[in-house]
């Protein structure tokens, strides 16, 4: 189920196309290097999303008691899937099916976490279960290798297929992901450590703080990470991401209220 073919290597790997190859058109976003099934994108987009519009159309509900109104969000929720898994469609990154696989996937993921939300755990409880995925995800690694089982596959067909060289990205692989989600789990506890209640303002203050972390997080998204040694970047693609959380979640919202004018007290 987890080694399913993309349609951009599939297409030539199939062997069904030999006298008639289809012409098709290759994008900056297509050649991805991971296995296809399920779709990430779409799994992640209707995991995180789904906490997001549960929690609006209950807001909407309680304000509002119009189950009209509230469903509004719900409805949003479907286009931006539909959208999302379209346009996977479109640059050949997955097949349909896959993009379905995700959108469920991350439908049920998206009910159980939004149940789980991890407030008031202490940051050994972040520390450890970061520091568990990773290991256990190496010892995986290791184990299926001694099995013979490659896990690095799709990368070597997603060299071999992709129109430009350039559009292959090490940060694409499967265990960039790994490492990724693993830093943001530690970023999150550190945040949670250093400001326990968050930070208090009022609404004007609070667009500011997103305004600017959208800023900060499309900045620290670019900047290059060395590809050469491997482990160098994977170490900084975990830093890169523990800091997400602190910046969105400490670091700017800390500056922001101290800037925010004061109400005197009696």
């Amino acid at each position: 189920m987890l080694f399913g073919e993309r349609p951009f290597w599939w297409v030539g790997e199939s062997q069904l196309f030999v006298e008639t190859q289809p012409k098709i058109s290759q994008f900056p976003s297509t050649c991805e290097t991971g296995p296809g099934s399920p779709s990430g994108h779409a799994m992640v987009t209707a995991a995180v999303w789904w906490v997001v519009v549960s929690s609006l159309g209950s807001f909407l509900y309680s304000r509002t008691g119009s189950l009209l109104i509230s469903a509004a969000p719900s409805l949003l929720y479907v286009l931006l899937l539909v959208a999302v898994g379209i346009s996977r469609i479109f640059i050949l990154a997955h097949f349909p099916h896959q993009v379905v696989a995700g959108c469920i996937t991350g439908f049920i993921l998206g009910i159980l976490l939004s149940r789980r939300v991890p407030e008031g755990r202490p940051l050994l409880f972040f520390f450890s279960f970061s520091a568990v995925l990773l290991l256990s995800a190496l010892m995986l690694h290791a184990g299926l290798q001694q099995l013979s089982i490659d896990l690095s596959w799709s990368i070597a067909l997603a060299k071999k297929w992709c129109s430009h060289a350039e559009w292959i990205r090490l940060d694409t692989a499967p265990f960039s992901s790994l490492t990724r989600d693993c830093g943001a789990i530690l970023g999150l506890g550190l945040s949670l450590y250093w400001k326990p209640s968050g930070w208090s303002l009022p609404w004007a203050p609070r667009a500011l703080s997103l305004a600017l972390s959208s800023m900060a997080l499309y900045h620290v998204n670019r900047l290059p990470l060395p590809v050469n040694p491997q482990g160098l970047f994977y170490s900084l693609v975990f830093v890169k991401f523990a800091l997400v959380p602190q910046i969105v979640m400490v670091l700017v919202p800390g500056l922001v209220h101290v800037f925010t004018p004061k109400k005197k007290k009696d």
